[in-house]
Protein backbone atom coordinates (compact mmCIF):
# COMPACT_ATOMS: atom_id res chain seq x y z
CA UNK A 1 0.00 0.00 0.00
CA UNK A 2 0.93 3.84 -0.99
CA UNK A 3 -0.05 6.41 0.95
CA UNK A 4 0.33 10.04 0.27
CA UNK A 5 0.34 12.88 3.03
CA UNK A 6 -1.23 16.07 3.34
CA UNK A 7 -0.81 17.99 6.34
CA UNK A 8 -2.71 21.38 6.41
CA UNK A 9 -2.75 23.20 10.08
CA UNK A 10 -4.90 20.56 12.11
CA UNK A 11 -5.97 18.39 8.88
CA UNK A 12 -4.56 15.36 7.72
CA UNK A 13 -5.65 13.98 4.28
CA UNK A 14 -4.32 10.10 3.65
CA UNK A 15 -4.83 9.20 -0.08
CA UNK A 16 -4.27 5.28 0.09
CA UNK A 17 -3.81 3.36 -2.48
CA UNK A 18 -3.68 -0.61 -3.03
CA UNK A 19 -4.89 -2.48 -0.34
CA UNK A 20 -5.78 -2.30 3.55
CA UNK A 21 -5.17 -5.62 5.10
CA UNK A 22 -3.13 -7.73 8.02
CA UNK A 23 0.01 -6.82 6.43
CA UNK A 24 -0.19 -2.97 5.46
CA UNK A 25 -2.20 -1.58 8.76
CA UNK A 26 0.32 -1.18 10.30
CA UNK A 27 1.81 0.82 8.18
CA UNK A 28 -0.92 3.59 8.04
CA UNK A 29 -1.26 3.00 11.59
CA UNK A 30 2.35 4.23 11.64
CA UNK A 31 1.91 6.77 9.65
CA UNK A 32 -1.27 8.41 11.73
CA UNK A 33 0.19 8.20 14.95
CA UNK A 34 2.65 11.03 14.70
CA UNK A 35 0.15 13.51 13.81
CA UNK A 36 -2.71 12.57 16.13
CA UNK A 37 -1.91 14.81 18.79
CA UNK A 38 -1.84 17.86 16.35
CA UNK A 39 -4.58 17.10 14.12
CA UNK A 40 -8.58 17.46 14.40
CA UNK A 41 -9.42 16.08 11.30
CA UNK A 42 -8.54 13.17 9.40
CA UNK A 43 -9.62 12.64 5.97
CA UNK A 44 -8.60 9.45 4.48
CA UNK A 45 -8.91 8.89 0.32
CA UNK A 46 -10.33 5.51 -0.83
CA UNK A 47 -10.20 6.26 -4.17
CA UNK A 48 -7.23 3.95 -5.00
CA UNK A 49 -8.24 1.66 -2.30
CA UNK A 50 -8.94 -2.05 -3.49
CA UNK A 51 -9.47 -3.46 -0.81
CA UNK A 52 -10.32 -3.82 3.11
CA UNK A 53 -9.78 -6.24 5.66
CA UNK A 54 -10.95 -6.38 9.13
CA UNK A 55 -7.36 -5.76 9.97
CA UNK A 56 -7.55 -2.15 8.42
CA UNK A 57 -11.27 -1.50 9.87
CA UNK A 58 -9.38 -2.13 13.60
CA UNK A 59 -6.76 0.90 12.51
CA UNK A 60 -9.51 2.69 11.54
CA UNK A 61 -11.57 2.48 15.10
CA UNK A 62 -8.67 2.75 16.82
CA UNK A 63 -7.54 5.83 15.32
CA UNK A 64 -11.19 7.26 15.24
CA UNK A 65 -11.51 6.67 19.41
CA UNK A 66 -8.77 8.24 19.85
CA UNK A 67 -9.51 11.24 17.84
CA UNK A 68 -13.39 11.25 19.28
CA UNK A 69 -11.49 11.79 22.64
CA UNK A 70 -9.92 14.60 21.97
CA UNK A 71 -13.02 16.62 19.99
CA UNK A 72 -11.44 15.52 17.02
CA UNK A 73 -13.29 13.89 13.56
CA UNK A 74 -11.90 11.39 10.79
CA UNK A 75 -14.03 11.09 7.26
CA UNK A 76 -13.99 8.34 4.98
CA UNK A 77 -13.80 9.77 1.67
CA UNK A 78 -14.13 8.14 -2.10
CA UNK A 79 -14.92 4.42 -0.78
CA UNK A 80 -15.70 1.87 -2.78
CA UNK A 81 -19.12 0.12 -2.79
CA UNK A 82 -18.19 -3.05 -1.30
CA UNK A 83 -16.34 -1.17 1.82
CA UNK A 84 -19.21 1.15 1.87
CA UNK A 85 -21.84 -1.91 2.16
CA UNK A 86 -19.77 -3.46 5.34
CA UNK A 87 -19.39 0.05 6.49
CA UNK A 88 -23.19 0.28 6.19
CA UNK A 89 -24.33 -3.22 7.48
CA UNK A 90 -22.03 -2.02 11.01
CA UNK A 91 -23.54 1.36 11.02
CA UNK A 92 -19.76 2.73 11.19
CA UNK A 93 -20.49 5.09 8.04
CA UNK A 94 -22.07 7.36 10.51
CA UNK A 95 -19.58 7.17 13.35
CA UNK A 96 -16.96 7.48 10.38
CA UNK A 97 -18.74 10.30 8.33
CA UNK A 98 -18.57 8.48 5.13
CA UNK A 99 -18.77 11.20 2.87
Amino acid sequence: MDIKEDLNGSELTLKLSGELNTLTAPKLSETIAPHLEKITLLNLDFKECDYVSSAGIRVLLSTFKTLKKKQGNMQLVNVGENFREVLEATNLDVAFGLV
